[in-house]
């Protein structure tokens, strides 16, 4: 399918590209670094020792992290690459 002064396939190429950065964010935002704490950053509670085995790396308690989960950060809806689409809005 023709879009103008686009090439073909780049409507396609957009949305793979979105999706792609969109899984790497996540990918690097899941993964905790580091040695885990004994107590929570945030309450100073302690954290379970089966926690820390299985998410290495942690450094909130349950609660703060389900607390933390909840916050998410709206962001803009914009366009990056520029489509026509995007302008027409």
């Amino acid at each position: 399918m023709a879009g103008g002064w686009a090439k073909d396939g780049a409507v396609s190429e957009q949305i793979e590209a979105s999706i792609s950065d969109e899984l790497a964010r996540m990918k690097a935002r899941q993964q905790p670094v580091g040695e885990s704490f004994a107590r929570c950053a945030e309450c100073d509670e302690d954290i379970p020792e089966a926690r820390r085995i299985a998410r290495p790396g942690v450094k909130l308690c349950i609660e703060c992290q389900q607390e933390r989960d909840g916050q998410t950060k709206n962001r803009a809806g914009i366009n990056r690459r520029g489509s026509k689409d995007s302008q027409l809005k």
